[in-house]
C-alpha cells in the first residue's frame, strides 16, 4: 500500500488553538454569500463546492461570521459540511449587524451577543462554536461586558475558545484578563501592517493570528516591484507570494484567504508549498 499524498494545506504546518489543532493555511467563507457579502451567493452549488474542495485540500480551519449575508454563509457552511470531519475547526464571529451591502455597524451588547451565538449554533447545527470570535469593539458598550457575555457562554458550554477581532494590544490585554484568549483577527497584509505590534503581541503570548484581507498585494504587484520579481522566480502569482511571505511572516500566522472560485481556492492554498529564503522575507516586508 503506498502512503497518501500529502495534503495541500498541511504543507504550511500546524499551530495549536487552545486544544485545536489546525493547519496554518485556513479559509475565509465570507465571499460565498451575495455581493457585497449580501443575500444568498449567485451560484449556491459553486459555494458548497468550494466548501468541499476546501476540505479535501486539508483545510481544517474555515472563519466565518453570522454577518456575512447575514446568516447566509453560517447555514451554508452547516447545510454543507455537518456532520463536520474530525478535526474540521469552524470559527465564526458575532458582534457586527448588517443594514445593506455597505452597511457594518457593531452591537456588543450582551443581549445581542447572546442571541447571535445562539443563532451560530443552530445554523452551523452544533451545541458548542470551536472558535467564537468578537468581531469588533463596540464603542457603545464596555469590553468588560461584552467579552464578559463571551466567557459566560463559554462556561455554559456554547463556546469552546474565545478570540478577538479588530482590537488593539491594550484590548487585548484586557481581554486576557476576563477570559483566555486564543487567537485574533485583524486586518494585515503586506501592504497593510497597522497591526504589527498586536502581530507581535501575539507571538509574544503564543496566540493565533488570522490577518484578514491577506491578499491586497495588486498594489505591490507591478512588474518592477520585488513581489512581483520573487513571484517569477518562485513561478507563482503574486497573490500566492503575498500569502507566503505571511506564512514566513511569523509563527502565529493563520492566512484566511477567501473565494467563491475553486480554481482561486486551489491556488490559495498552493501557496502554502512556496518556501522564501530569510533574505527574501526581509526585502518584501521592508
Amino acid at each position: 500500500m503506498t502512503a497518501a499524498a500529502p495534503l495541500p494545506a498541511a504543507a504550511a504546518g500546524t499551530f495549536r488553538l487552545g486544544d485545536m489543532t489546525v493547519h496554518r493555511m485556513g479559509f475565509g467563507a465570507m465571499r460565498i454569500t451575495g455581493p457585497g457579502i449580501w443575500g444568498e451567493p449567485k451560484d449556491p452549488d459553486g459555494a458548497r463546492r468550494v466548501l468541499r474542495r476546501a476540505v479535501e485540500l486539508g483545510i481544517n480551519l474555515i472563519d466565518t461570521a453570522d454577518s456575512y449575508g447575514p446568516d447566509v454563509s453560517e447555514r451554508i457552511i452547516g447545510e454543507t459540511l455537518h456532520p463536520y470531519a474530525k478535526g474540521l475547526v469552524i470559527a465564526t464571529k458575532g458582534g457586527l449587524t448588517r443594514t445593506g451591502p455597505g452597511g457594518w455597524p457593531p452591537n456588543c451588547h450582551p443581549d445581542h451577543l447572546t442571541k447571535a451565538l445562539e443563532g451560530s449554533l443552530r445554523r452551523l447545527r452544533v451545541e458548542r462554536i470551536d472558535l467564537y470570535q468578537l468581531h469588533t469593539i463596540d464603542p457603545k458598550v464596555p469590553l468588560e461586558d461584552s467579552v464578559g457575555t463571551l466567557a459566560r457562554l463559554r462556561e455554559q458550554g456554547k463556546i469552546r475558545h474565545v478570540g478577538l477581532s479588530n482590537v488593539t494590544v491594550e484590548q487585548l490585554r484586557k481581554a486576557r484578563k476576563i477570559v483566555p484568549i486564543v487567537s485574533v483577527q485583524n486586518r494585515y497584509n503586506l501592504s497593510d501592517r497597522h497591526h504589527e505590534d498586536v502581530l507581535v503581541e501575539c507571538e509574544k503570548e503564543g496566540l493565533g493570528f488570522l490577518p484578514w484581507y491577506p491578499l491586497a498585494a495588486s498594489s505591490l504587484a507591478t512588474d518592477a516591484s520585488p513581489l512581483a520579481q520573487a513571484a517569477k522566480r518562485h513561478g507563482v502569482t503574486p497573490g500566492q507570494l503575498a500569502l507566503a511571505w505571511l506564512l514566513h511572516r511569523s509563527p502565529v500566522m493563520l492566512p484566511i484567504p477567501g473565494t467563491s472560485s475553486v480554481q482561486h481556492l486551489e491556488e490559495n492554498t498552493a501557496a502554502a508549498a512556496v518556501k522564501l529564503s530569510p533574505e527574501e522575507v526581509r526585502e518584501l516586508g521592508s
